[in-house]
């Protein structure tokens, strides 16, 4: 793949597209864009780029979508082809104090991809492809463009190893974006997440200087950990170019396994002892009485599913404290498993629903093992106190040691006669009573999806205090403010806070 999946068509000719959201939008003139056109592949004012890049994945916009409208419009899409045409991209705008947001799939579901402030979008799908991979280290160094189906591909069958990162966008996702967003993978628990599996980084800082972090060897104490400071940064801090990753052997054998729980606490704690004993395996996700019943066809039970690969001997060993620990559960059909992975990444129905009216997202947060049951209480009794409420359920998605991912999932319907902006007002009350009864609880606003627009305006109470000591670094990195402005909550010289 070179391009991002379209997100679902907007309808409105290219030429008659509305932007929804407020603020400043920044113009490339004509001599801004004769620099960028002698230093880039490819730049672009065409109106169905322009609209393409005028948005990610994240729902609410699929309703705009519907009436003809979109977030946001940059002036100009960028397509550099390498690592030295995006510096001298964002040199240039650096100097000319335009806006540069930088996107890969734009996979995304929280805007973080968005061009809140028009500018440049930078599409980053060029810089794609396999740079190295040391087999004997088990290392692999890889372009930020590169999607996931293509990358996993070449690893297998050119060197017979695999990075382990399997989000539910796979397909539509990029190396950058995971590492932007500080992605998680469905087979986590094995492997880690995103920022487990990288070693280094090549990125260009706001005044087109490229540097390396990291990557130079295992475990080194050479300072602060600098590779960690853009991981999740959302383009906020520097442009990812590249990645070095740890790699895996292709595992030679696979286990399965499905309980049923009479409560999703009894589910949860099962899933603790499994990991406090030392088990990892890949897939270890429990869904609750209504995921069960919508996801599985099976009514009245809390259901686990567990997945793992490795060395025959380690899956033994893994599948055996599985079955101790989930002795107490009803043993299910492992056929549910397969149910799982045939459609785990099935996303079809999303637009059809918000097109019809209906509002529909999810959330996913994180916390200790001791606070998850009250927090799965808490949370799904916030979102079904707002009004026009038709569902609330949850998931735990991701499983570690200290705690875990919880995944909400809800859904709204308007009244017969609903006023004009329902669906923004539902969504945002349901956001609203999500975020506050996460900070209340102080469990992690997001696990894996990241801030983007979305979250923006809660960051800095989940951060507290080192909400400062990040805008203290957006400053010293970014001093004109022009990477990504209007994400993570951060002011900038383009305006503030556009949403909710």
């Amino acid at each position: 793949m070179t391009e991002p999946t379209p997100v679902t068509p907007v309808d409105a000719g290219p030429d008659e597209i509305e932007e929804f959201l407020p603020g400043r939008r920044v113009a490339v003139d004509d001599a801004l864009r004769r620099r960028l056109e002698g230093v880039c592949a490819v730049v672009t004012d065409a109106p169905d780029a322009r609209s393409d890049a005028s948005r990610d994945w994240w729902p609410v916009a699929i309703g705009w979508a519907a009436n003809g409208m979109v977030p946001a419009l940059p002036a100009v899409v960028a397509r550099p082809t390498d690592t030295a045409q995006v510096s001298a991209v964002v040199a240039a705008c650096a100097e000319a104090g335009v806006p540069v947001t930088a996107a890969g799939g734009r996979s995304g579901v929280c805007g973080g991809s968005v061009p809140v402030h028009g500018g440049v979008a930078l599409d980053l799908c060029g810089l794609s492809g396999v740079v190295a991979v040391d087999e004997t280290s088990l290392v692999a160094d890889v372009r930020a463009g590169t999607f996931g189906p293509d990358l996993e591909a070449e690893l297998r069958s050119d060197h017979g190893v695999t990075l382990g990162h399997w989000p539910q966008s796979m397909d539509l996702s990029t190396v950058g974006g995971w590492l932007a967003c500080r992605g998680a993978g469905q087979y986590s628990n094995r492997y880690g997440k995103i920022e487990d599996m990288v070693l280094g980084l090549e990125v260009v800082l706001a005044d087109g200087t490229v540097v390396r972090t990291g990557g130079r060897g295992p475990r080194a104490a050479t300072g602060p950990d600098l590779t960690q400071l853009f991981v999740g940064s959302e383009g906020t801090l520097g442009v990812i170019t590249e990645g070095r990753f740890r790699v895996h052997p292709l595992p030679p054998a696979e286990g399965r396994r499905a309980f049923g729980f009479a409560t999703f606490a009894d589910g949860l704690d099962a899933c603790r002892r499994i990991l406090r004993r030392g088990a990892t395996p890949a897939v270890l996700r429990l869904y609750d009485v209504a995921e069960s019943t919508r996801s599985f066809d099976v009514e009245g039970t809390n259901i686990l599913v567990v997945l793992d690969e490795a060395d025959p001997h380690i899956l033994d060993a893994t599948l055996r404290v599985v079955d101790e620990e989930c002795a107490p559960a009803d043993r299910l059909d492992d056929g549910l498993v397969d149910h799982w992975l045939e459609r785990r990444n099935d996303v079809s129905a999303l637009a059809p629903l918000w097109r019809r009216g209906a509002v529909v997202d999810t959330a996913e947060v994180a916390g200790r093992w001791a606070s998850l049951p009250g927090l799965y209480d808490d949370v799904v009794a916030a979102i079904g106190a707002v009004g026009g409420t038709v569902a609330a359920s949850s998931h735990q998605s991701h499983a570690y040691t200290d705690g875990a991912c919880l995944y909400f999932t809800f859904a709204g319907l308007p009244p017969e006669e609903a006023p004009a902006g329902w669906a923004e007002q539902y969504y945002t009350a349901a956001w609203r009573a999500i975020n506050e009864t996460v900070l209340a609880r102080g469990v992690a606003l997001s696990h894996h999806h990241g801030i983007g627009i979305n979250r923006g305006a809660y960051l800095e109470a989940a951060l507290g205090g080192a909400f400062g000591v990040l805008t203290t670094v957006k400053a010293a990195l970014d001093p004109t403010g022009i990477l990504n402005p209007g994400k993570l909550g951060l002011p900038g010289p383009f305006g503030g806070q556009v949403w909710p």
